[in-house]
């Protein structure tokens, strides 16, 4: 049996399906076609029902749980993980970061500035409204051009994500807020940032197989860990060998390989709380696989 299977070239992403999509281990007959797309094309092919199973960002779960259960396995949640918000002018920097410790509302001024983000549906961008409601003028870019588009200065503040967290720095770049810091601290859960879904219309039996398929291959990249080397250095944006693994440390963890108790209850409060504030839809579909 072939199944369409949707990640991002991300090093978190290859580092956990390698083993799934290369055979390393057994898949028990399943085969994978595979497609690489940034988290919001993503998103939205699951909106389409394109893919039997996809990566997708939580806050877009949200609008796709009517055709995808959510698998325990494949993951990224954690502490230390979240989106930056950042910007060019560290002078916009502080002010902002002061504005937030303080819990003052923006000024007129501050609520134009132009934010690129990662995509509307992302966790980011979720998280960001938590943060800022204020910051509304948003233009939508793919995520790897948010820092290019900050130097040019075509935005005034950029939403990053993935391996950019950890080059900005040494673009001349300042942080105004950690989004996931910021969840921590209002939460005391781990953030979730992205999931692995799967088309409800499956059989329950295929569900549960992929599931621990991709169990089983977090499991090997953990006791392999430079197996796909070549593999994810291909997909990596950023080419570092070192860059590339600290983003697998930040993004696959024991949540990666099952959510668990505690990443469950993680990813119900993300899910009541966008509720309670209308940014997402109310929905009585259980989110969860069933096991």
């Amino acid at each position: 049996m072939k199944l369409t299977l949707g990640f991002s070239p991300c090093p978190n992403d290859t580092f956990i399906f390698d083993a799934l999509i290369h055979h390393k281990i057994d898949t028990g007959g399943l085969e994978f076609d595979v497609a690489y797309h940034d988290v919001e094309t993503l998103n939205q092919k699951a909106f389409r029902g394109e893919l039997d199973i996809t990566k997708l960002s939580y806050h877009a779960f949200a609008y796709a749980a009517k055709d995808y259960a959510l698998l325990d396995a494949g993951s990224a949640l954690g502490f230390g993980v979240g989106p930056l918000l950042i910007c060019k002018d560290e002078q916009i920097a502080q002010r902002l970061k002061d504005m937030l410790a303080a819990g003052e509302p923006l000024s007129v001024t501050d609520t134009t500035l132009k934010i690129g983000i990662p995509g509307k549906y992302t966790t980011a961008n979720f998280l960001l409204g938590l943060a800022f409601p204020g910051l509304q003028n948003k233009v939508e870019l793919v995520f790897s051009d948010i820092e290019s588009s900050l130097l040019d200065g075509t935005i005034d503040l950029g939403l990053i994500i993935h391996e950019n967290r950890f080059t900005y720095q040494d673009k001349g770049l300042h942080k105004i807020v950690d989004l996931g810091d910021y969840w921590e601290r209002t939460t005391s859960c781990p953030i979730p940032l992205g999931g692995i879904v799967i088309k409800r219309r499956l059989d329950e039996a295929v569900q549960l197989k992929v599931n621990e398929l991709i169990r089983q291959s977090v499991q090997f990249a953990f006791a392999n860990p430079k197996s796909g080397i070549d593999y994810i250095r291909a997909h990596a944006q950023e080419m570092e060998e070192s860059v590339m693994y600290k983003h697998i440390e930040l993004y696959v963890n024991k949540y990666s390989e099952d959510l668990g108790v505690t990443g469950r209850a993680a990813i119900q409060q993300m899910f009541d709380k966008a509720v309670n504030l209308d940014l997402i839809p109310q929905t009585n579909t259980p989110l969860f696989l069933t096991k």
